[in-house]
């Protein structure tokens, strides 16, 4: 078990944003917020990237939960996997802990671990952009309702290393989500 979360830690280290920048000559560490996801990877190399970029971080954490249930591990045991596998992506060992910010590889894992909890955060999400008009604040909305969906369906005891991951999350994008909320409510 151990050995398949130190796994899943490294393989949460393969920063897709990384290796594109590499491919198209940019390091993407040293332009706009720095961060190695698909936000500022789409932002610098345009649409391509940040479609890319998030098709590959959330694949590596679908990887994850796939082993996890080929190995026949349990949910929980899934769960712990999947956080270490958003640890790897945000605090990347080999990049001197400067990854991404975790949005992508937390969508993932839930796709695959927890579908019915992803349509719920995926509907908020949807619901809550318009309104918004911020993705990051839409993220909060999203999360709200994963946590009160577990905790409604009583399965949060199973999954609750994805609730770390949502915290270690949201405090990754505290200057993202300070930004958003002053823009949106001054």
């Amino acid at each position: 078990m151990i050995v398949y979360w130190l796994v899943s830690y490294l393989i949460g280290n393969f920063l897709t944003a990384w290796w594109i920048g590499k491919w198209k000559g940019v390091d993407l560490r040293q332009q706009r917020s720095g961060n190695l996801g698909a936000r500022n990877a789409g932002a610098i190399l345009g649409k391509s990237a940040f479609v890319l970029t998030f098709l590959g971080d959330a694949g590596k954490g679908a990887l994850v939960v796939w082993i996890g249930f080929f190995f026949n591990f349990s949910i929980w045991a899934i769960a712990v996997a999947g956080l270490a596998v958003i640890l790897g992506h945000l605090f990347p060992f080999w990049l001197k802990y400067r990854g991404g910010k975790g949005i992508a590889a937390f969508v993932g894992v839930t796709f695959c671990l927890t579908p019915d909890l992803f349509l719920v955060m995926f509907i908020l999400f949807l619901a809550f952009y318009p309104w918004f008009k911020s993705a990051t604040l839409s993220m909060l909305a999203s999360f709200t309702g994963f946590v009160a969906m577990a905790l409604l369906l009583q399965v949060w005891f199973v999954i609750w290393p994805l609730f770390i991951a949502i915290i270690v999350i949201v405090i990754k994008h505290k200057s993202d989500i300070e930004k958003s909320f002053n823009s949106r409510f001054r």
